[in-house]
């Protein structure tokens, strides 16, 4: 628009989306492209890669197509702050670890503990019965270790190893542990990130159980929800020096502003109150709701 003379840029602000369609796509000298909207970012959707899944899981490690903070279909810069770093392979993390709901738990071992470019935690090969799967490693997990898995949910709480894959109802409080479902049966998806774990704070009613978050909030989750015991692997991570600028670009990070200013305290610290705890209740998608006429002139037949 700065291209423009000051009448014909103020014509084109004033017209609308449909306006501005319709709109020779060379005026002048100047060549215009078609109106794409920007995306909006926060909605759970990564700019950072698009990972290339297979229809059916796989433990061989799976091409990216880095997006350097870009949309996908527009094409469009949407978060400034991704931008360039080293393309790594994708590791396909089975998120869902469910066991026999009756008898003795499953037994896996481990195979291996690497280090994955496209998170912060470890991965570890998992092999059980005649399958192997990625997972999450714990702090002390190494090769060789055997891990359990079950569904089921004694009347005396388990005492769980570091690794094992048990229901919250199942584990005494005081437990630490990560991956934990939201909903019974959607797989890991709390607490994900490098050194990090939830504790397992009290049993709440309607047979549910009260953790709390690394940021200190808490959750009221029923006790069928799957979680792994332990703390996550790495760390170190968060209190790793990244070093160099250089080292930053290769992470996947663009250079920010050059205005940085420290905080002086000369405002004061704000002190917040946690949140009360959330409950998270299972929703049933089949449920719909019947809608009753009222009126005798619907009803007639």
């Amino acid at each position: 628009m700065s291209m423009l003379p000051g009448t014909l840029s103020n014509l084109i602000k004033t017209l609308t989306i449909s306006e501005i369609k319709c709109v020779p796509k060379v005026l002048g000298s100047v060549r215009y492209k078609e109106f794409v909207e920007k995306p909006v970012p926060g909605y759970g959707i990564s700019y950072r890669r698009i990972v290339h899944y297979p229809e059916k899981y796989t433990v061989k490690p799976l091409d990216v197509t880095n997006l350097g903070g870009r949309d996908p279909v527009s094409g469009r810069l949407v978060c400034k702050g991704i931008g360039g770093g080293i393309k790594h392979k994708y590791h396909w993390i089975a998120w869902k670890r469910h066991g026999p709901k009756e008898g003795p738990p499953q037994v896996e071992k481990v195979i291996k503990v690497i280090n994955d470019g496209c998170r912060t935690a470890f991965v570890a090969l998992v092999a059980v019965g005649d399958q192997l799967k990625y997972i999450l490693a714990t702090e002390n997990m190494k090769a060789g270790d055997l891990i359990k898995t079950s569904s089921h949910i004694p009347r005396i709480p388990v005492r769980a190893n570091e690794g094992d894959a048990y229901p919250l109802g199942a584990l005494p409080l005081g437990t630490i542990v990560n991956c934990v479902e939201k909903y019974p049966g959607l797989g890991g998806f709390l607490v994900h990130a490098a050194g990090s774990y939830a504790t397992i704070i009290r049993k709440a009613p309607k047979d549910h159980i009260v953790i709390q978050m690394p940021s200190k909030k808490e959750f009221s989750l029923p006790q069928t929800c799957m979680c792994t015991v332990g703390r996550l692997s790495n760390k170190e991570h968060g209190s790793t020096p990244i070093g160099s600028a250089q080292r930053n670009r290769e992470l996947g990070n663009r250079p920010r502003s050059g205005w940085w200013q420290r905080k002086t305290g000369k405002h004061g610290r704000k002190l917040r109150r946690l949140p009360p705890v959330r409950t998270i209740v299972p929703h049933d998608i089949q449920e719909s709701e019947v809608i009753a006429l009222s009126l005798d002139r619907f009803t007639r037949s």
